[in-house]
């Protein structure tokens, strides 16, 4: 193999690096999110009397089983994104994985050279 091989293969395990750390963060990102839901839909449970919510800044009054759902639904779609997420994750470091592989596996053979 030669050098330029392992320099392209190097930039393309960099660019895999770079995806990763941007997922994970996604990824935290999301679970905070969870976690804010989870805790934001115990406290409506748990209230008696008015309900409000923020729409783009306004505070407004609203049921509380509209609360509840709006909620529920926050929390489906947070959880479809986190699945997505979470899989890309699972295969770019499959992927990059492999690609060290390969690039430590050229290097050792052109140290045998």
């Amino acid at each position: 193999m030669d050098q330029d091989q392992v320099e392209k293969l190097s930039i393309a395990y960099q660019k895999l690096q770079g995806q990763l750390q941007t997922l994970s963060m996604q990824k935290e990102q999301f679970n905070i999110q969870k976690e804010e839901l989870k805790e934001a839909h115990a406290e409506v449970e748990k209230a008696k009397g008015k309900v409000y919510v923020t729409i783009g800044g306004i505070i407004v009054e609203t049921a509380k089983e509209e609360a509840i759902k709006n909620i529920a639904d926050k929390q489906e779609l947070l959880s479809l994104r986190l699945n997505i997420v979470t899989k890309q994750h699972e295969e770019t470091a499959r992927k990059e994985k492999e690609l060290r592989e390969q690039i430590s596996a050229m290097l050792k053979e052109q140290g045998n050279q």
